[in-house]
């Protein structure tokens, strides 16, 4: 099983930070679906809340709100995430992920809903300083 890695984005600031998951939290993760609130405490993010906005699978289609379940589907659809609209009101049959979270999904993309007293740049530094 490959890593996941975490995209979250700070509204109050506009920024967005990355981190890669070990194994052990990325379980942790799995069965939520886009929209859910849950605690960051478990990935490390202590008094943090993370809102599920979106990701993609281990092949780089998007997770697509609506679609049940957690595997691929072919959908029609004429806008939104996996679209690139050429001519207006077009529908294309296209390949999404469900949108519940599951083994296959690489990245998880995530925006806080409730900040914690540390500041959020302070465990993007220490993933970065573990790296090198």
């Amino acid at each position: 099983m490959a890593s996941i890695k975490i995209v979250v984005s700070d509204p109050k600031t506009g920024k967005t930070y990355q981190k890669e998951l070990k194994e052990k939290k990325e379980k942790m993760l799995k069965g939520y679906k886009i929209g859910s609130v849950f605690d960051a405490g478990v990935i490390d993010f202590p008094a943090y809340k993370f809102q599920v906005t979106g990701g993609t699978d281990k092949d780089g289609f998007p997770m697509r709100k609506g679609v049940i379940g957690m595997e691929r589907k072919r959908i029609l659809i004429s806008k939104g995430q996996g679209v690139r609209e050429k001519i207006s009101g077009v529908r294309r049959r296209k390949m999404v992920c469900g949108s519940t979270l599951s083994e296959n999904i690489a990245q998880i993309n995530c925006k806080i809903t409730k900040h914690g007293s540390a500041k959020i740049e302070s465990f993007f530094e220490e993933a970065k300083k573990e790296e090198a």
